[in-house]
């Protein structure tokens, strides 16, 4: 594979190095060799991008009322410009994220840019003010009304499994919303976080209104944008243990959070379920590696049916032996994990299933057969109880976990037996069953005999330890407006 070129920093409307010329290695997770090298941003560049989004919000025009259409405009250009370096943002995703062939054009890429046309399309619909009447008080009238202006500076802190997906659907949401941002991507995938400050100083966005540093240290550079009172919204994907030290610090300047965190999801196949075997087949964990925070990890079945179910998926566990981990395959969908890192937390986890008690059905195993990256086998254990860590705690990685339940009740129990509530899923024969079970489930959102739940229209959010706010769509853009009451007191 080729070298990625080298990453750098986009700090007020200027493309540069580290102010101390420092930089870091890109590990390539297929390979485990240096794809590229990335500038190492200092606290002085931070503070400078932090100063600079402070700057353009408060003197400049980007969020001004009367400029919303010049937002769009250069959101519009800015897209134009993404699509014409689609196959630099393919070629990002699969060096820096280890992304296979076929999972670089859903998940990574495509559904990306296909967000981020729904940001536009749905713009028209945000409610800049609502007229709220006029109401007597005391002897005298006051008309009220209610504006929404952009909350300010944003701090959009993004994860590395599907970056240029998160980038989207935080930057382009505050940018059009009026506020300015600064994106911190993780250091495993800064290259996907500098090709916005390239293509944005291209597409003519004023200086300051987007900006982007990242730096080897995961934390340093989101500590320093949490802690500064100059920073109004910090908007975090990644883990709950970070999302909840993101919510401490940035509570002493009382900044407002979202926060969207992990997931235990459950699908839940119902003893009616049409093709019940092939349904079970079907959920093995192999998509990106199990590295999504929505993903499907456990999977319940009915104990009256749990020996087909294992049938199913030991069936489909070895038709797919051969059909991943090969970077040039066009119709692979799984890769490595991302990094070393990554690779030794999953086998913890598997190791881990073991002592608990739970069978290995599939997998287990690392494979550097594959290569000198991050490979680990999709593995899945049955004979889990929910009780277990390995049904508990978020392994990101390729572990499914089979769990039984008695009926409709103890199933949605063990669904909400969770310290997560992102996503999840329910199959079944008949849909006002399967409807009124997905009504139960404390979680952001539930896909009903496999109905797409998660899409650049829709909000997207969890409860509990998932996080709070949402994402994408109307609401998407919402999150980053503030509401002020203007009232008038009218002549007697």
């Amino acid at each position: 594979m080729t070298q990625l070129p080298h990453a750098k920093l986009y700090i007020d409307g200027q493309i540069r190095d580290a102010s101390d010329q420092g930089m870091f290695d890109v590990i390539n997770p297929w390979t485990g060799e240096v794809a590229g090298t990335a500038a190492d941003a200092t606290h002085q560049d931070v503070d400078a991008a932090i100063a600079a989004a402070r700057r353009a919000f408060d003197e400049g025009t980007w969020s001004d009322p009367a400029h919303r259409s010049d937002r769009v405009a250069a959101l519009t250009r800015l897209r134009a410009l993404f699509e014409e370096n689609k196959d630099r943002l393919i070629e990002l995703a699969r060096k820096e994220a280890g992304a296979a062939l076929a999972a670089v054009g859903m998940a990574h890429v495509d559904n990306a840019n296909v967000g981020w046309d729904d940001y536009l399309a749905v713009f028209d619909q945000v409610t800049w003010e609502k007229d709220l009447g006029t109401r007597d008080f005391r002897g005298f009238e006051s008309h009220r009304k209610v504006v929404y202006e952009p909350v300010g500076v944003v701090a959009a802190i993004t994860p590395w499994n599907v970056p240029h997906y998160v980038n989207v659907g935080k930057v382009v949401a505050a940018l059009l919303a009026g506020c300015t941002v600064i994106l911190k991507p993780a250091p495993d995938t800064p290259g996907m976080g500098a090709i916005w400050g390239e293509l944005a100083d291209q597409a003519g966005l004023p200086a300051g209104v987007l900006n982007v540093v990242f730096g080897a240290d995961p934390a340093a550079a989101g500590e320093q944008l949490v802690s500064d009172s100059r920073v109004d919204l910090i908007s975090f994907t990644g883990s709950t243990p970070v999302g909840k030290r993101i919510m401490e610090v940035g509570a002493r300047t009382l900044k407002r959070v979202f926060l969207e965190l992990g997931g235990k999801s459950a699908k839940i196949v119902l003893d009616d379920a049409p093709n019940f075997a092939m349904e079970c087949a079907q959920s093995i964990l192999v998509f990106h590696a199990g590295q999504g925070c929505a993903v499907q990890s456990r999977l319940l079945v009915p104990h009256s049916r749990m020996e087909e179910a294992k049938a199913g998926l030991k069936a489909a566990y070895a038709g797919f032996t051969e059909k991943w981990g090969d970077p040039d395959e066009p119709t692979h969908i799984m890769g490595p994990v991302v990094s070393q890192k990554q690779m030794d937390r999953v086998m913890s986890y598997i190791e881990l299933g073991l002592k608990e008690g739970a069978t290995l059905l599939a997998g287990g195993k690392a494979r550097p057969d594959k290569g000198g990256g991050y490979f680990i086998e999709p593995t899945c254990f049955v004979d889990v109880n929910n009780s277990m860590r390995i049904a508990q705690e978020e392994i990101f990685g390729p572990v499914l976990v089979v769990i039984g339940f008695d009926d409709d009740a103890d199933a949605v129990r063990i669904a909400n037996e969770s310290a997560y509530g992102l996503s999840g899923g329910v199959v079944s024969a008949d849909e006002h069953r399967a409807e009124a079970m997905a009504r139960r489930i404390r979680t952001g959102s539930v896909s009903v005999n496999g109905g797409m739940c998660i899409a650049g229209d829709l909000p997207f959010g969890g409860f509990k330890g998932s996080g709070m706010g949402r994402e994408w769509g109307l609401a998407g853009i919402e999150e980053f407006l503030d509401s002020k009451v203007i009232a008038v007191r009218k002549a007697a």
